[in-house]
């Protein structure tokens, strides 16, 4: 190839051989559209890219929160309970098993009062059940752990209710108790006091009380009556005389006549004293008189 040579021009200036320039403008326009090309792949490979990172971004954007506006609400979960009743998943509302622990608190404290107070009135059997029924009630599911506390509620009225009229019932059996035992010791007081007024010394006491309290009669009389009863009867209730019958301290005769004072006149020297005493008022005057008449006649 010969060397490049400036051709002239009609002005006189000189420019590039039109021949020796034509193979290198046109490989730097080839160049030039090459590297145009290259550019716009590059640039179109940045886009797709960017599209794409974008697209995931966006994707997994949208799956999180739903919304570019905001994060969306955790959806709400629920407790399974397994065919025991036990939760499977310890998950749901904590409000409502909150609510239910409470509720089973509230039924155990209650109901182990009311066994307490039942116990040795009524059967509780059923309820100590029941109340076992809830020992686990937190590993419970709350629909589960309201029903056994309802159950442990009825149970427990119906036992609050049996034990009420328990309680009346041993309280009406303690009164009637307390009320035979106050009559039985008055009773046993009773028998005691005529046990020792039967005695001769007993007789002769409660005999010189009535005369003083009822006659007006002294001691001088006492001694006249003490003289004429010991010869009757020896001052004693049981006294009995086979040959005419004459009965008990006055001797009596018959003894029935002493049942005008009391129907008790065999067995209570009281009674037996209180008619001799009249029989003497009303026979003799006084004591004294009628010791006289037995003396002369050797009965009064």
């Amino acid at each position: 190839m010969r060397p490049f040579a400036p051709r002239s021009r009609a002005d006189g200036s000189t420019s590039p051989d039109p021949v020796a320039s034509t193979p290198a403008t046109r490989h730097e326009v080839t160049a030039s559209r090459r590297r145009a090309r290259r550019g716009r792949v590059i640039i179109a490979s940045c886009a797709a890219s960017l599209a794409v990172v974008a697209g995931t971004g966006f994707a997994a954007y949208s799956a999180t929160s739903g919304s570019p506006f905001g994060a969306a609400p955790a959806p709400a979960t629920t407790v399974t309970p397994s065919t025991d009743g036990r939760l499977s998943v310890h998950a749901g509302s904590a409000v409502t098993k909150a609510t239910a622990n409470t509720e089973a608190e509230m039924a155990i404290a209650s109901a182990t009062q009311v066994a307490r107070e039942a116990r040795g009135k009524v059967d509780t059997k059923q309820l100590t059940t029941s109340l076992a029924s809830l020992s686990d009630y937190r590993s419970l599911a709350p629909d589960t752990v309201l029903a056994r506390v309802a159950t442990t509620k009825d149970v427990a009225e119906k036992v609050d209710a049996q034990t009420t009229v328990a309680e009346q019932r041993i309280a009406r059996e303690k009164a009637t108790a307390a009320k035979n035992a106050a009559a039985a010791e008055a009773a046993r007081v009773a028998a005691e006091k005529q046990a020792q007024a039967n005695t001769p010394a007993g007789a002769k006491a409660t005999a010189q009380a009535l005369m003083a309290s009822q006659y007006g009669w002294g001691s001088d009389q006492f001694s006249c009556l003490s003289s004429l009863w010991t010869k009757e009867s020896g001052w004693s209730y049981t006294a009995y005389n086979a040959n005419g019958g004459a009965t008990g301290i006055p001797q009596a005769l018959p003894g029935s006549k002493m049942a005008s004072v009391a129907s008790d006149w065999q067995t209570n020297a009281t009674t037996q004293v209180i008619w001799g005493l009249r029989y003497i008022q009303g026979s003799y005057g006084t004591p004294c008189s009628a010791w006289a008449h037995s003396q002369a006649n050797n009965w009064y």
